[in-house]
């Protein structure tokens, strides 16, 4: 994970064309202001973790052949695992 210490007012681009900006910086808070193009997902990280969870409770109500299994247990592994 790369850190790095910002003022308000100040950013940082992701390639081209993403560019971070701290709008405003509070006590418990910090607000940022995300400049990207329209085919790109922003999405918080408790509700990227609240999907993941209840797809993965949604696969395991279901019963896979022995076939689909390998692909749905690489979908579920997180991109960090090895």
């Amino acid at each position: 994970m790369l850190v790095l210490s910002r003022k308000e007012g100040e950013g940082i681009y992701l390639n081209d064309n993403i560019k971070i900006t701290i709008v405003e910086i509070g006590r418990n808070q910090i607000k940022l202001g995300i400049d990207a193009p329209r085919d790109v997902s922003i999405v918080r990280d408790e509700i990227m973790d609240r999907v993941k969870f209840e797809n993965r409770e949604s696969l395991a109500d279901t019963k896979p052949n022995s076939v689909d299994l390998p692909d749905i247990l690489k979908k579920l592994k997180s991109p960090n695992e090895p």
